[in-house]
């Protein structure tokens, strides 16, 4: 169980005492926090840096929930020809959308083997390397 203090912290560093000190103990794990929909959900690391325009870098953990309903501007994991791919969706225009500079978005085609996998709902990013592997 983790300690959860329901504080916003600020970046800077003040110097005074914890004000996270005078909270007690509340017994909550890390999923318990940010998963939503535990047999619905799932967990990836990312690839490449398609995704850095909306602070979705290599190495970071997405936490997708197929519980979701997708909408335009949801972020998403799909397959696409085989390919596993995390890009905005725009339902609309009917396109996968990369936020990296001088990107380009994909319009889908008929004919496209396309599966919506999950709705990107966290991602978190790690600092340092896990230091065990996941099997």
């Amino acid at each position: 169980m983790l300690k959860f203090i329901p504080l916003k912290a600020q970046a800077g560093i003040s110097g005074f005492e914890s004000p996270a000190a005078e909270y007690t103990q509340l017994n909550l794990t890390l999923d318990q926090i940010l998963i939503d929909h535990p047999a619905a959900t799932y967990l990836g690391f990312v690839e490449g840096e398609s995704m850095i325009g909306v602070g979705i870098f290599p190495h970071d953990l997405l936490v997708v929930s197929r519980a979701e309903t997708v909408k335009s501007g949801d972020i998403i994991v799909a397959t696409l020809n085989g390919n596993f791919v995390c890009k905005i969706a725009d339902i609309k225009g009917k396109k996968l959308i990369s936020s990296a500079p001088g990107s380009h978005a994909y319009q889908l085609k008929e004919g496209d083997d396309f599966i919506v996998e999950g709705v990107v709902t966290r991602s978190i990013r790690l600092h340092r390397p896990l230091t065990r592997g996941l099997s």
